[in-house]
């Protein structure tokens, strides 16, 4: 997930989900086949594509088109959206098999550019034989966007505070009835659902029986929806970085909590040991001293870093800060300097991890459509204020590192539903899972969540990997080898798979 709290990321029952679907004109077109006459949705999967160069400044291969669908698949005579993709075709003709779509998360990461973007570092044999396609998420980037015309400072995330909480529900309040004035009737139908849908509807027009697929975060969960959906349709899957199913999108937000806290022991213990190197404690309980010092420290007077002021909440709010422990004791080894008065260099914020496609827009499109799919995915989240104070106030205590920001009220607290319900995942169709050991915003129980939910996968775990992301940055890696293989010839892995982390 790529929201600044999920940066990527379900409780209607499988039985109430599928016949929901299969009433559909979506998954008639799934049941029946494209060719069966009276088709609702032929006119979007028989439509002819326009290539034309993305960029005159880009490789003159790399070729975009807009995809025709209806906003609402129940009414596909209604409203029509675009949605912008991108193709980069196979380097063989001879070796090509197929197409294999790629999304960034998010929800809402920009992915029209990642058949080129230079961090989706694929194996030339994957490029042979693949074209890579990319798509932007419907509401975003060239895709119909929307915006909830948001300032900066309403995008910011901030934790619970008992003596502002009544100004943060009104914030809440106001970002979405923002969205409902500028995006009302889009809203509904900005789920994962649909983009899956919005998927098939790219495989057919493309002219393609089935289609291969790399998501990472967020884009994992997307996968797993349309693998339930369209399970005929999918080819090899490889989902990185993934979510757990079961706890989309609130309790998402909660385990990142969870895993901060298991993270910042674990830092705590390395650090100790190198107490000549960074100055920050000879023992696990004398660094965790020392960084709740700082945090108080901040809170009274803000501390100067960075080129930045900290406060102790500015400190604490990016929750990926001890996934790295040699670039958190490096940066907290410079905070304590600059605290300290002394002109010691200043170390990095320790976020060297994340997945391609993960630039921040400058406007309000990527917030709006991470809240918008977020908030209307799932019907789970409360409408009561009071039951977010409490789980904050709960949180606070059981996770104090970032707990008081996951359990924070949310504008999912006053969203209308969406058009329907969350998509349960139960099935065996086969996919390759990658893992870090040590990953912020997906942590590793929430990708075996997954895998147990998609009971034909396997899973790839790298022991020692930090990070959010795996694959991409080095083809030579065990975790890419093992992905290009299973893309290149199609086979699972007999069992689940671990790599070690690169050491250095």
């Amino acid at each position: 997930m790529r929201t600044r709290r999920m940066a990527p990321l379900l409780t209607a029952g499988i039985t109430a989900a599928a016949s929901l679907s299969a009433l559909t004109p979506a998954t008639a077109l799934a049941a029946s086949g494209e060719s069966a006459a009276g088709n609702p949705l032929r006119q979007y999967t028989q439509q002819q594509l326009t290539w034309q160069r993305c960029d005159a400044n880009g490789p003159g291969a790399f070729q975009c088109a807009t995809v025709k669908v209806p906003l609402d698949y129940n009414d596909p005579d209604g409203r029509k959206i675009d949605i912008a993709i991108s193709r980069l075709k196979a380097s063989s003709a001879k070796e090509r098999r197929g197409v294999l779509l790629l999304n960034p998360g998010g929800p809402g990461g920009p992915g029209l550019n990642l058949p080129v973007d230079p961090m989706m570092k694929l194996s030339a044999e994957v490029k042979r034989q693949y074209d890579l396609i990319g798509f932007d998420l419907r509401g975003a980037g060239q895709s119909s966007p929307v915006s909830c015309g948001l300032a900066p400072e309403e995008k910011d995330e901030r934790p619970y505070k008992a003596e502002t909480f009544t100004k943060d529900v009104e914030r809440a309040r106001t970002f979405a009835e923002k969205c409902q004035a500028k995006a009302g009737d889009k809203l509904p139908h900005l789920t994962t659902r649909n983009a899956a849908r919005d998927m098939d509807v790219i495989r057919a027009a493309l002219g393609e029986k089935k289609i291969s697929y790399l998501g990472f975060s967020y884009g994992t969960y997307l996968g797993a929806v349309y693998l339930q959906m369209f399970p005929e349709r999918a080819d090899r899957f490889v989902l990185d970085s993934a979510t757990d199913p079961t706890r989309v999108y609130r309790g998402m937000f909660q385990d990142m909590a969870k895993a901060a806290e298991q993270a910042f022991a674990r830092w705590t213990e390395w650090t100790a040991r190198r107490h000549t190197t960074y100055g920050l404690g000879d023992t696990p309980a004398k660094v965790r001293e020392t960084f709740r010092d700082l945090i108080a420290q901040a809170d009274r007077k803000p501390i100067r870093f960075e080129g930045q002021t900290l406060t102790g909440d500015g400190i604490r709010a990016d929750n990926r800060t001890f996934f790295h422990v040699r670039k958190a004791a490096e940066w907290i080894a410079g905070l304590k300097s600059a605290a300290e008065g002394k002109n010691a260099a200043e170390g990095k914020n320790p976020d060297p991890s994340g997945t391609p496609g993960q630039a921040q827009e400058s406007d309000d499109n990527y917030d709006s459509v991470a809240w918008s799919v977020m908030c209307a995915d799932t019907r789970t989240w409360s409408h009561d204020p009071g039951q977010y104070r409490r789980d904050a106030i709960r949180d606070t205590t059981r996770y104090p590192l970032y707990g008081d920001f996951a359990s924070a009220i949310t504008p999912c607290a006053f969203w209308k539903q969406g058009s329907e319900p969350q998509t349960a995942i139960d099935n065996k169709a086969g996919a390759l899972i990658v893992q870090n050991e040590w990953d912020s915003q997906t942590p590793l129980f929430a990708a075996r969540a997954m895998h147990r939910a998609l009971r034909g996968s396997r899973m790839l775990t790298v022991v020692g990997g930090e990070g959010h992301g795996v694959l991409g940055a080095d083809t030579t890696s065990c975790a890419d080898q093992n992905a290009t293989a299973y893309l290149t010839t199609g086979r699972l892995p007999a069992e689940d798979l671990t790599c070690q982390a690169p050491t250095g």
